[in-house]
């Protein structure tokens, strides 16, 4: 993450000067204050990404600064300059905020390292706070299936289950194009996996040590979606109290993950073609470019040249995206997956849930019906239906009864009608009612949300709620 603005404070001209032209030559925009009262009037009205400033001078010291600029801007990051005979102050700038300090007389190479390094560490301040976010927002909600691949000597974060012919020619697949940097598009039913094999295919690349950022652009109202891909500069529109790094940002030189790719608003569409054509962006109020090395992954459970000529999706950013395309079969059309799965949920569920991880086990008869299951939902379903099974059952085994997969059902008979277990919780009943009915619509959620009743927009928020 790059420092566009910065503000030098020092009341010796002659190193003023020298700061100023050393950062310009860095492609910065530089403000400078001869004094720390004038820079404290800077302070008042523009927020900066750096600051650097001498510690003694006279009046206000840059002591007072730092507190005025850790007050005001906690992300704003600060250098202390100093002379040798004040090394203890510098050090208690440190503790009260202070990035590092720079000792008098210091070259430009020097000032230089110390930027870059302060650079890094806020990229890793940025993604740490994604991610924190990140878990605040999926902390309680329903397990998800998210993993990678465990082959070969090294030892990657996730894991791919399942031993049907169309996962393993995909796997292979994997680790051929995980090593280039070709854009990705991932096309399947919903739930069947897709996130997973994105995961795979980042933790196996040239990037696995660079971030990996996800981004569900059905999740995203439309009014910020902008906001969310580029980022915004303070005071870009109502709300915008500090600047923001969006997606692309965060994921410089790692991977950017952008699920439900088709619900991205038509023309954000055109932006995001020139963002991949060029390499570079402007957050939303700035004008300076920003440029980014990301890889692109994209999702989409829908018919894509349905997208495209109902104008949902671009054609050229379809072919951007699409350098090389994935299918991943629906879990019914890899039936040796469903086992290994399911034995992989028991286990993971009933750490998660505190029962008998060692000795719980399906029966035989519970076994043939989970292959017999058509697995509407897909691996998502799967793992709710184990999760419900080792909730509502405290025995050793699980069988038939206990899946209750004769429950919240339309059944292939008679498509109008909904069989119900007493005690089924009524979003279960809601959520099997879309599902089904993207289904029988060869996921088209335009026809789904009409028969639904409800707004496309309604039903795309009821899905990422199931997927958060």
């Amino acid at each position: 993450m790059s420092f566009d603005k910065v503000l030098i404070v020092d009341d010796e001209p002659l190193m003023l000067d020298f700061l100023a032209e050393t950062l310009r030559r860095k492609n910065m925009e530089v403000v400078t204050a001869k004094n720390g009262r004038q820079a404290l009037e800077i302070l008042k009205t523009t927020t900066f990404d750096l600051v650097i400033t001498d510690m003694k001078m006279p009046g206000v010291t840059g002591m007072d600064i730092l507190r005025a600029v850790k007050e005001d801007s906690p992300s704003t990051v600060v250098i202390i300059i100093t002379g040798f005979g004040s090394i203890e102050n510098a050090v208690e700038a440190m503790r009260l905020g202070a990035f590092n300090y720079l000792i008098k007389p210091f070259s430009p190479e020097t000032i230089e390292t110390v930027i870059d390094k302060a650079s890094q560490q806020l990229s890793l301040l940025a993604e740490n706070d994604y991610l924190r976010n990140q878990v605040r927002k999926n902390h309680g909600g329903p397990t998800h299936y998210v993993g990678a691949i465990n082959e070969g000597p090294e030892s990657h974060p996730v894991t791919v289950i399942g031993n049907s012919p169309a996962l393993k020619n995909i796997m292979s697949d994997v680790m051929l194009i995980a090593k280039s940097n070709a854009n990705i598009f991932i096309h399947g039913e919903s739930g069947t996996g897709k996130e997973v094999i994105a995961h795979a295919i980042h933790y196996n690349s040239l990037r696995k040590d660079r971030p990996f950022i996800k981004v569900n652009c059905a999740a995203v109202p439309d009014t910020l979606i902008e906001s969310e891909f580029f980022g915004h500069e303070k005071g870009a529109f109502t709300g915008a109290n500090v600047k923001r790094s969006g997606r692309f940002e965060l994921a410089h030189g790692g991977t950017l993950l952008l699920d439900e790719v088709t619900e991205i608003p038509l023309m954000l569409q055109a932006k995001l073609l020139r963002v991949i054509q060029e390499q570079e962006f402007e957050r939303v109020g700035g004008s300076k470019p920003v440029k980014v090395d990301v890889r692109l992954i994209s999702t989409s459970n829908r018919e894509i040249k349905e997208a495209i000529s109902n104008k949902v999706l671009r054609e050229d950013l379809f072919y951007r995206l699409n350098v090389v395309p994935i299918y991943l079969p629906p879990l019914r059309e890899r039936r040796e997956d469903i086992i290994p799965l399911a034995e992989y949920f028991l286990k993971k569920m009933c750490l998660e849930n505190h029962k008998d991880s060692l000795n719980k086990k399906f029966t035989k008869e519970s076994q043939k019906l989970l292959l017999d299951y058509p697995w509407p939902g897909n691996v998502r379903e799967l793992a709710n239906v184990i999760e419900r099974a080792i909730v509502m059952d405290n025995g050793l085994q699980i069988a038939p009864e206990h899946l209750r997969l004769d429950g919240p059902l339309i059944s292939g008979k008679d498509a109008s009608v909904i069989t119900l277990p007493i005690g089924t919780p009524l979003y279960m009943l809601e959520k099997q009612m879309i599902i089904e009915t993207l289904q029988q619509q060869h996921n088209n959620s335009t026809k789904a949300a009409e028969i639904l009743g409800i707004s496309p927009q309604k039903l795309r928020s009821k899905l990422a709620s199931y997927l958060s």
